[in-house]
């Protein structure tokens, strides 16, 4: 009993001592292990023009030798030719990027159906 005690308080200590964006790595990490059903819809305007779902997460593209933050995102994801949020015959996971700058997206957990 004294042990898991004690793990539990260095796992806390650990937590506490982590930085912002270690923390949220490990939460990323804890989230693609569940899994997630994300749709990313992009728009042309007021017009939605394309739409990727069952997608797991949503990166943010680093620099090489520098590791900064680029303003792109990348996943993988089915490519929903008739934006109908169902994967249909014919349709493919694929690469995408996207620009933080000039797309105008969404990204949310697709609950229809569940």
């Amino acid at each position: 009993m004294k042990f898991k005690i004690l793990v539990f308080f260095g796992m806390m200590l650990f937590f506490v001592g982590c930085t912002q964006e270690t923390q949220n790595s490990i939460s990323r990490s804890f989230q693609n292990w569940t899994g997630t059903d994300g749709v990313l819809d992009i728009y042309a305007g007021e017009k939605l023009v394309h739409r990727f779902i069952k997608i797991d997460k949503l990166s943010t593209a680093k620099g090489t030798s520098d590791g900064k933050s680029r303003p792109y995102r990348y996943g993988y994801g089915i490519d929903d030719l008739n934006l109908n949020g169902i994967k249909d015959k014919g349709e493919k996971k694929v690469y995408f990027e996207f620009s933080d700058y000039s797309t105008s997206y969404i990204f949310y957990e697709q609950t229809r159906g569940k």
